[in-house]
């Protein structure tokens, strides 16, 4: 992906709120479940870490982006925005 894509992503990233928050568990399969519903939907989704180290948080969004085939756009403390183009209707344009 570009850099020019991921900053038009982080500017839109910027007014929306967390919607899958990761806890004590990690990635069980009803989070991997609440993830994918909500990043088909919107395609543009912030993650909430709790109670997590930076290298916890790290793997946790490798995992999440080999298993989803998501883009880490971008993390800033607990905060991670991730984006996945929704090939049969997408809600998000970006020029190619």
């Amino acid at each position: 992906m570009k850099e020019s894509h991921k900053k038009i992503l982080r500017g839109l990233g910027h007014k929306i709120k967390p919607i899958v928050t990761i806890g004590n568990l990690g990635l069980s399969e009803s989070l991997m479940n609440e993830y994918e519903n909500s990043i088909n939907h919107h395609e543009l989704i912030k993650i909430r870490f709790r109670n997590h180290d930076r290298s916890a948080k790290n793997k946790i969004l490798d995992q999440l982006c080999i298993k989803t085939k998501s883009q880490l756009i971008s993390k800033i403390g607990n905060t991670a925005l991730m984006y996945k183009e929704n090939k049969e209707s997408p809600k998000i344009r970006l020029l190619r």
